[in-house]
């Protein structure tokens, strides 16, 4: 998975080199995703008068807690957006479509809204395919530094091994399955560059 994420970010640092070129880049962190343990990174590149492309990067790689029941939240998420702006690039509102990819192992954490039933009391290992659509809003807010919020809502198609909770947990099914989700909630702090 180390390598994977490698790949990926040699691939960001190219398409930023490569959109140096273009007239404004921002690079931006999610802080919802610092707050769960997840490093990540979202290179955009403005390709238009209001339209932007961003690439963003999550990865966890860390079991949450070593005891016995191998409690996890791993993964490497690749989530690559077009932006439409509804004034002009990096100000005010904006619609997003984002398809993403995400690797997987997560297990013993309830996440709210039963979201996942199951991932309390089981270890998910697969990957996570979909698309989502997403509304954003961009505050600037001094200098090259800015602001930004998006929520987004998409399906997505799960294949994954269920295993029990425990460490080297026995294997029970492959599964698959097609689910209505939230694809995107971010609160970035932004460095644009022009």
């Amino acid at each position: 998975m180390l390598k994977k994420f490698f790949g990926v970010f040699v691939f960001t640092l190219l398409l930023t080199t490569l959109a140096s070129r273009a007239q404004v880049v921002a690079l931006k962190s999610d802080v919802l995703n610092w707050a769960a343990a997840s490093l990540n990174i979202e290179p955009e590149v403005k390709v238009g008068k209001r339209s932007t492309i961003a690439l963003g990067i999550s990865w966890n790689p860390w079991t949450v807690k070593e005891d016995t029941k191998n409690r996890k939240w791993k993964h490497l998420l690749v989530q690559p957006e077009y932006r439409y702006w509804f004034c002009e690039a990096f100000g005010g509102h904006f619609l997003g479509l984002h398809p993403f990819y995400a690797r997987f192992n997560a297990g013993n954490v309830k996440l709210p809204f039963g979201i996942w039933d199951g991932l309390q009391d089981n270890r998910y290992q697969g990957n996570l395919f979909g698309a989502g659509i997403g509304y954003g809003y961009h505050w600037i807010l001094k200098g090259r530094w800015a602001m930004e919020a998006e929520v987004g809502l998409g399906f997505g198609y799960l294949d994954y091994d269920r295993y029990d909770c425990v460490r080297c947990g026995t294997y029970r099914a492959a599964e698959d399955k097609w689910v209505f989700m939230p694809t995107k909630l971010s609160l970035s702090f932004i460095y644009v560059f022009k």
